[in-house]
C-alpha cells in the first residue's frame, strides 16, 4: 500500500493557525487579503500550511500566527526542528486579494511581501503562487502529495467556510 492509499485527515485551517501533517491530510482554508503559505519537504514527503491575517507585529505579547512575521517563521522552524533541510523545502503562496478599501490593499501587499521575504531569507524556493487580484480564494492543500486546488470566488460568504454551511437554512 502506498502513502497515497491511506485515508486523508480533513482539517480546516482557520486564520491565525498552523498545521503540519505528518499523516496525509487535506487542509482547507478561505482567503481574502489574508495569505496562506504551504511548505513541502520533498525528502520526507510531508507538508504543512499557515494562514495569517496581518504582515507583522513587533509586540512580543502579540506574537501569534495571526502575523506573517511570526507564522511563516514558525512554520519553517517546525520543519527544520523536525529534521528538514532548507534545500528540500518548497513553498506555495496564496491569497493577498485586494478589495476596494485602501487599508485592505495595503495589508494584502504587505502580507505577500512578508511571506516572500521570510522564505527568501531561508533560501526556500517558491514553487508556485496564486496571489493578488480582486477575488477571494478557497484553498485545498494535500500534505501527502503537495497538490493544491484553488477555487476563486467573487465574494467570500459564510457558506465558503469549511465545513460548508447551507445559507438557505
Amino acid at each position: 500500500m502506498s502513502g497515497r492509499d491511506h485515508p486523508l485527515i480533513d482539517y480546516h485551517l482557520p486564520p491565525g493557525h498552523i498545521y503540519v501533517g505528518h499523516e496525509p491530510s487535506l487542509i482547507w482554508t478561505v482567503l481574502g487579503s489574508c495569505v496562506a503559505v504551504s511548505l513541502w519537504d520533498s525528502l520526507k514527503l510531508i507538508g504543512g500550511m499557515v494562514h495569517f491575517l496581518y504582515p507583522l507585529t513587533a509586540d512580543s505579547r502579540k506574537s501569534t500566527a495571526e502575523y506573517g512575521n511570526v507564522a511563516v517563521r514558525c512554520l519553517v522552524k517546525m520543519f527544520l526542528d523536525d529534521g528538514a533541510l532548507e534545500e528540500n523545502l518548497r513553498a506555495q503562496i496564496f491569497g493577498g486579494a485586494i478589495s476596494d478599501t485602501a487599508d485592505c490593499a495595503k495589508i494584502a501587499q504587505e502580507n505577500l511581501q512578508m511571506a516572500r521575504m521570510i522564505l527568501k531569507r531561508h533560501h526556500i524556493a517558491v514553487a508556485s503562487e496564486d496571489t493578488g487580484g480582486h477575488m477571494g480564494r478557497k484553498i485545498v492543500y494535500n500534505t501527502g502529495s503537495n497538490e493544491t486546488i484553488v477555487y476563486k470566488v467573487n465574494a467570500i460568504r459564510q457558506a465558503d467556510w469549511y465545513p460548508y454551511v447551507d445559507e438557505g437554512k
